[in-house]
């Protein structure tokens, strides 16, 4: 079975641990111990979140004054390469050594007019209290949002349309090859009028890229890995409730947090109604039982699936 594994940022960085490489390092070999239980089996590709490390980046770029701050889909193919050089050390130390394993730099198409270039939701960097990330919203000239008890960067986040690489990942993917790619969504790029491909100042959602190159690589099973077991109805109040399984076309129309839960229910229903195939949203330390089908939250479709992309 082929399975695409989007890994939250969880698994490469804990909420309010620093930002350190040891860190990180010392959570992508967890996360890739956890990987190897079904990439021993199965053909694996793996994709990432890079949240975090890219509003680190960020940070670090405008402590050096002497050159203008770097983009963000520069910072964010540099974060690629960074996390992706971390799973794919970690995956070859526990993976059988014949194994090979390739990390990929991905570019992700979006629309130029995409409407969220004006509306920024997506969290980068790490967390403030509501006095900080103020006062660096006025010097900075930040978008901020609340995440939870404290406030986060916010940029903007369009939606991916394609992914460039996808053909090369599938190649790979059949020829028995383990790989990291698509990692914090792809470098946002958009195609001018001549056809020329660009970067953009965006970061895009990792589960709806994950989800849209799982379509194009032919996947039989898409793993949204989180921190929580699965997906709950009422999370966060006396009454809520675990979901074992939910219709795609339902849970398209259900109410779910828009800066957690939302868009990884809507990357599940994605590639459920493409594909035909099921969805799982849970935990990686419950990885072995999210493939089985014995835990964590299921989303299926009536759509029969083969549904064609560009």
């Amino acid at each position: 079975m082929r399975i695409l594994v989007a890994l939250g940022g969880n698994a490469l960085l804990r909420r309010g641990q620093p930002m350190t490489a040891e860190n990180q390092r010392a959570n992508v070999r967890i996360a890739a111990e956890r990987i190897k239980e079904v990439a021993v089996d199965h053909e694996v590709v793996v994709a990432h979140g890079n949240g975090p490390q890219v509003g680190l980046l960020a940070l670090q770029s405008t402590a050096y004054e002497e050159v203008g701050i770097y983009p963000l889909d520069v910072l964010g193919a540099e974060s690629q390469a960074m996390i992706g050089y971390m799973i794919e050390q970690e995956l070859g130390n526990v993976m059988p050594k014949e194994q090979q394993i390739v990390t990929m730099i991905t570019m992700t198409v979006v629309d130029a007019d995409d409407p969220a270039f004006d509306n920024p939701t997506k969290p980068i960097g790490p967390v403030y209290d509501r006095e900080t990330a103020e006062r660096l919203a006025v010097e900075k000239g930040w978008s901020i949002a609340a995440d939870g008890e404290y406030f986060r960067r916010v940029v903007a986040s369009p939606q991916p349309r394609n992914i460039v690489e996808q053909k090369a990942i599938r190649q790979l993917v059949d020829s028995g090859v383990l790989v990291v790619c698509a990692g914090g969504g792809g470098v946002p790029c958009v195609f001018d009028k001549e056809g020329s491909l660009h970067g953009v100042e965006a970061v895009i959602d990792k589960d709806l890229a994950s989800a849209e190159l799982a379509v194009r690589a032919g996947a039989d099973l898409l793993v949204i890995a989180t921190d929580v077991d699965g997906v709950y109805q009422g999370w966060g109040t006396p009454g809520q409730a675990f979901i074992k399984e939910m219709r795609a076309e339902d849970a398209l129309n259900a109410e779910f947090a828009a800066g957690s839960m939302g868009p990884k229910v809507r990357a599940a229903c994605n590639f459920a109604l493409a594909t035909g195939k099921r969805a799982v949203i849970g935990s990686l330390e419950d990885i072995r039982g999210l493939v089985d089908g014995t835990c964590g939250t299921a989303i299926v479709s009536d759509s029969p699936g083969g549904v064609e992309l560009d």
